[in-house]
């Protein structure tokens, strides 16, 4: 079979994996059902026509293991006999009409033709014929994709059938990859800049392909397959405006926090979560929570909650849920990687009700990292919450920060790691505005060999006196000096009511601390 033979002879590791799960899942479902049971969906899309053949090469070894023929049997002899379903919509592109049925033409496809809506048209197909499985070419990052596993029955109120979904963990590269290499027609469409195609209400070429030509003004764009982020696959999927497509781009909108003035003597608040067993045990000592909190405090920050949580996704998707929307920002460390105990973006990625997506930019930089070993079928690193992960690249950094709208994960294992993060992310901050800087916490410490009852009046009437600022007291020992420290933004205010606490105690029974 000239998919099959394609597949083995190419060089390309990660296409193969995915080739050889896609077949495993086609296979399994013929197993399940008879040829009469099961049917493709098709729309002529880049997806649905990798699916096509996948089917076909699934069909094929699915019949030759049947007929014991060790590769006796060539592609004439086993004809595609699985039942084809194309919604053929009054909004469609005529190219994508005209490449429908060109295909079915060529490979035989017995094609039931619908002209009702979705949900109508699987209901009389369904009563009219004894189908129980239909395969879709939906991705991981398709709209239609939540919630969905390679086998999932059809969602409540819609005909009973079962989804099979070969290509669920494919991206926008393993979907070019394959057409590619097994030299498959796609539809024309794809070579003029469009790279997700809708309706023509919904759909234009995408900007990002846009080839500048001063001597033309008919705009041109460059093949779907050259788009360089697959996570802007669906850039062009916008309503059709008279503006041209080719326009000044203009500063992405940042999808974490909204801007605040940094001169108004506001606080922003912020929550430090690490993840670690290692650390509930007491067998390592937690050093990078209060590393994180007192970089924090040095640009103008307030940290409202700090935790260690269990290597629990349960336990993670709680605690961000709980604070991502009663805080500003929220850093969480630890747990980030690909054993069995790293569940950080797992946990992230439910906290926002989203699911985990392969990310082929994220796993491009793993591959560089660690070679040959990310193979990228089972790099859970390379997997990031769908939809909401911002990658922000640092040439210091080895891989990005990752960013999920007011949520930052922080790969970092130790303090130098902690140390070089931070001042990558300070450096995108002054020229992004990922936080907002603030005017940083001014302290003063005192110390007095008071006890707690003979201070405890006199401080308590200093905090009415300065609700602006922070003080507090602690000791390192209940037989050490007890420490007084003053918190706040404004140095004249600060010096204010150090000045005023001298004069409620006696200066010999108080002094600055070291």
């Amino acid at each position: 079979m000239e998919i099959d033979e394609a597949i083995r002879e190419s060089d390309d590791r990660r296409l193969k994996t995915k080739y050889n799960n896609a077949i495993y899942v086609i296979r399994r479902a013929l197993a399940l059902y008879s040829v009469e049971e099961v049917a493709l969906s098709f729309n002529g899309g880049k997806d649905s026509t990798v699916l096509l053949h996948l089917l076909r090469a699934g069909y094929f070894l699915h019949k030759r293991e049947q007929s014991h023929s060790n590769g006796v049997l060539t592609d004439h002899e086993v004809a595609f006999p699985i039942r084809t379903i194309y919604f053929e919509s009054p909004s469609a592109f005529p190219e994508i009409n005209s490449f429908t049925y060109e295909t079915a033409t060529t490979y035989g496809l017995q094609m039931d033709i619908i002209r009702l809506d979705f949900k109508s048209g699987l209901e009389a197909l369904l009563e009219a014929k004894p189908i129980r499985a239909i395969f879709l070419g939906v991705r991981i990052g398709d709209p239609t994709a939540v919630g969905q596993e390679q086998f999932s029955p059809s969602s409540p109120g819609w005909p009973p059938f079962m989804r099979v979904n070969p290509i669920l963990d494919w991206s926008y590269r393993d979907v070019w990859a394959f057409l590619l290499a097994c030299k498959i027609p796609y539809c024309s469409l794809y070579d003029q800049g469009y790279t997700s195609i809708g309706s023509v209400h919904d759909t234009v070429p995408n900007a990002l392909l846009c080839v500048n030509n001063s001597s033309s003004s008919k705009e041109k764009f460059r093949p779907a397959y050259l788009l360089s982020d697959g996570r802007l696959e669906r850039a062009g999927r916008a309503k059709k405006f008279s503006l041209p497509v080719c326009r000044p781009a203009y500063p992405a909108v940042s999808n974490g926090m909204i801007s605040v003035d940094s001169n108004k003597n506001s606080t922003l608040t912020a929550t430090v979560l690490g993840v670690g067993d290692e650390i509930l045990f007491g067998t390592v000592e937690d050093e990078l929570g209060p590393s994180l909190c007192r970089k924090l405090h040095s640009i103008g920050w307030s940290v409202s909650q700090t935790a260690v949580l269990r290597n629990d996704v349960d336990s993670v998707a709680e605690e961000v849920e709980r604070w991502k929307s009663t805080n500003d920002v929220v850093f969480i460390y630890g747990g980030v990687g690909p054993l069995h105990s790293d569940v950080t973006l797992a946990g992230v990625a439910k906290a926002f009700g989203v699911r985990l997506a392969p990310d082929e930019e994220f796993e491009e930089y793993l591959r560089h990292l660690i070679g040959d070993h990310c193979t990228g079928d089972r790099n859970e690193m390379a997997q990031l919450p769908e939809g909401i992960t911002e990658l922000l690249h640092h040439e210091k950094l080895s891989v990005p920060l990752i960013k999920c709208q007011n949520v930052f994960i922080l790969t970092a294992t130790n303090v130098t790691e902690l140390d070089e993060e931070w001042d990558c992310l300070i450096e995108l901050t002054r020229s992004s505005g990922l936080l907002v800087l603030m005017e940083p916490f001014v302290s003063k410490r005192m110390t007095t060999n008071l006890s707690d009852v003979e201070a405890a009046q006199a401080l308590s009437k200093l905090c009415f006196e300065f609700p602006d600022l922070y003080i507090g007291c602690y000791r390192k020992s209940r037989v050490a000096p007890l420490i007084i420290s003053f918190e706040g933004k404004d140095q004249t205010r600060l010096e204010s009511a150090v000045e005023a606490l001298y004069k409620k105690f006696p200066a010999r029974q108080i002094s600055e601390a070291n």
